[in-house]
């Protein structure tokens, strides 16, 4: 099979050659940019300049070279514009405080304050406070809470809603055209295109790191408890969202059309290590609805199967997400409590598609033996792709520090298995 034929087969729950496999699709199945520059050398392959594409969790871009020699099967047709507001282009060099040299966009913009921390600008604007924190010697960034002090009576959604999420420019549609154009007619890879836009309260964007000026409530702690104190609020800003992406799918059916195989919709974690983050009650009526709507139009208007990234222990939701239309599940953390292997497979495995599940990154892949990372490996894939129905990457993204004889030995399983 081309990789194009062995991803649809897995997503249409038919038995492929072997499992397919992910690196890099999205940006919760990628590889921390200093792990892929020591990967390349594994590899063998020549020096060449990593780019720290998303610079949140600080993940490196993976060349054509290393799919190739890994056996991946997927490509991102990326979006141009960074999740701080910048866009992908104008490269230039930056050192990562273990020393490796890799290349960050113009628009990375920080300042180090007088302990090391570093400090992003959203935007790249230093005009306004900073909205990214990265401590000394750490791996990637935190958002930086910039809350204004909150008036209940003057909780706006609007307000919430500007500077946050809009309709895609058509500077950026026309360069997922021509992404998705080449990428199509000159590799045999299976496309995918990571959206987000369904992503509601998605936990790592309430903050705003994009947005130069944040309005309303931006605490994580106080947003899980404004569905509780205001939950009108909350439901008004899911419904602007949700507006606002029902027009960026229209608009994204028309520059991607049927290239790609797979759209990132959500990737608002449920879950939690030991239980539901939520309520599944919650989810029911916050956000449910919406989803459904966005998932009815998308399998009614294009050919595209909807994944939903979702950490944690989110087994109390897998049947809502079936019954809307959900067709894969990332990470698949089988770690966490109810997320068994043989229990996902049996209850759902001829509903979903596992997209991850393949390798533990909590443990097993950065502080395992190479013998414990193919056993696993080996184990998931026999349960999970079974009778297909699995596209095999980490569970989330491979970490920094990660050895690069673990990586090999993860990837060589599946392509051997």
């Amino acid at each position: 099979m081309t990789s194009r034929e062995r991803v649809r087969a897995a997503l249409e729950h038919r038995t492929p050659d072997r499992t397919p496999i992910d690196l890099d699709a999205t940006p919760v199945s990628g590889i921390a940019a200093g792990t892929l520059v020591k990967l390349r050398a594994g590899l063998g392959l020549p020096p060449s300049p990593v780019k720290v594409h998303e610079p949140f969790q600080v993940l490196g871009m993976v060349d054509m070279d290393v799919r190739a020699l890994l056996g991946v099967d997927t490509v991102p047709v990326r979006a141009p514009m960074t999740m701080f507001g910048f866009r992908n282009e104008h490269w230039k060099p930056w050192r990562l405080f273990d020393g490796t040299d890799v290349l960050v966009p113009g628009g990375f913009v920080f300042t180090t304050g007088e302990n090391g921390d570093l400090y992003l600008y959203p935007g790249g604007d230093t005009s306004v406070p900073p909205s990214g924190h990265m401590p000394n010697g750490g791996y990637y960034f935190d958002a930086i809470v910039r809350q204004e002090p909150i008036d209940p009576a003057k909780l706006r959604p609007e307000e919430w809603a500007e500077g946050q999420f809009g309709i895609i420019p058509d500077e950026d549609l026309d360069d997922l055209r021509k992404q998705s154009e080449d990428l199509h007619a000159n590799t045999d890879l299976a496309l995918v295109h990571w959206f987000g836009g369904g992503g509601l309260g998605d936990i790592a964007l309430v903050p705003g790191p994009g947005n130069k000026h944040p309005k309303g409530i931006r605490d994580p702690e106080e947003w899980y408890v404004a569905h509780l104190e205001y939950p009108d609020y909350i439901k008004g800003i899911f419904a602007l969202q949700t507006e606002c992406a029902m027009q960026n799918l229209k608009l994204l059916r028309q520059a991607l059309g049927d290239r790609i195989a797979v759209l990132g919709l959500s990737g608002t974690d449920f879950g939690a290590q030991s239980g539901p983050f939520i309520n599944p009650a919650t989810y029911r009526e916050f956000f449910k609805p919406h989803h459904r709507r966005m998932i009815e139009w998308i399998h009614g208007n294009t050919n595209w199967k909807v994944l939903f990234h979702t950490c944690g222990s989110v087994a109390a939701f897998l049947d809502d997400f079936v019954e809307i239309g959900v067709d894969i599940i990332n990470p698949v953390q089988c770690s966490a409590a109810g997320m068994e292997p043989e229990t996902l497979k049996a209850k759902w495995g001829d509903k979903l598609v596992f997209w991850g599940g393949a390798v533990d990154t909590q443990r097993v892949l950065p502080f395992g033996a190479p013998d414990e990372v193919r056993a696993q490996t080996a184990e998931r894939l026999r349960v999970l792709g079974r009778n297909g129905g699995m596209v095999a990457c980490a569970i989330h993204n491979i970490q920094q520090n990660t050895p690069v004889e673990n990586v090999l030995a993860f990837f060589e399983t599946i392509r051997t298995s």
